[in-house]
């Protein structure tokens, strides 16, 4: 029996990636070179005969519009698309809109690497204001607000996927359903984290290029056995 495949892909190019920003929770539209990386991916799914029952993705937009345009590319715009903002980026609190390099001269390489890169660390929480504002945004009207972070380290964005994971998107590829889920960077090194056993120290060095599909392919009792870019 074939394995199991489901494709996950980071969006593309983000107009704060362009600026070498921290960007988060910020609703920031793709840009032009992320448009055309959307495109190119969205020519590798249909070579390689990629089609697909359902989709998943973030309520932010660079997300959604990386998946309108490989739903469009590829002629299957009709599947049922779940939003969640449990696919979300990792919150990045307080660093949200500030520039990385400038981050870097202000706290030094080591400490800004541990808030990017770690699992355990979290950078400093947004302000009341700030946070008080993303609580009240409309597309988190539905959940708690106590749920709303005012910053995430991976564990915390770990956690939210993975309950995702499990609770709606794995019953469907049990069911053999064609899965594609395109997220954000740390949501998805969250998600190979767990179906990796990756340790706390070598998660740190896994990065997930913009725009290129990632294949994972299961054994039908959801062992993960490989994962390999198209």
């Amino acid at each position: 029996m074939k394995n199991k495949k489901i494709v996950l892909m980071r969006h593309g190019e983000s107009q704060w990636n362009q600026l070498n920003q921290f960007t988060g929770w910020k609703d920031v539209e793709l840009s032009e070179k992320g448009k055309k990386e959307a495109l190119y991916a969205a020519k590798l799914l249909k070579k390689n005969n990629f089609f697909f029952d359902i989709a998943y993705t973030s309520v932010l937009r660079r997300a959604i519009h990386t998946l309108w345009i490989l739903l469009d590319q590829l002629d299957q715009m009709w599947i049922p698309t779940h939003k969640s903002w449990k696919l979300n980026e990792r919150n990045y609190g307080a660093l949200e809109g500030l520039n990385k390099e400038t981050t870097v001269k202000k706290y030094g390489s080591e400490k800004v690497l541990l808030w990017r890169r770690s699992f355990l660390i979290s950078p400093p929480n947004m302000d009341n204001v700030s946070h008080l504002n993303l609580k009240n945004e409309r597309k988190y009207k539905e959940i708690e607000k106590t749920k709303i972070p005012a910053s995430e380290n991976l564990e915390m964005t770990l956690k939210r996927v993975v309950s995702y994971w499990n609770s709606s998107i794995v019953p469907q590829i049990k069911q053999n359903k064609s899965v594609i889920i395109v997220a954000h960077g740390n949501s998805l090194r969250g998600l190979m984290k767990y179906l990796g056993n990756i340790n706390n120290k070598d998660i740190m060095n896994l990065d997930i290029a913009t725009g290129s599909p990632l294949i994972y392919e299961f054994s039908n009792e959801m062992k993960p056995l490989k994962y390999y870019y198209l």
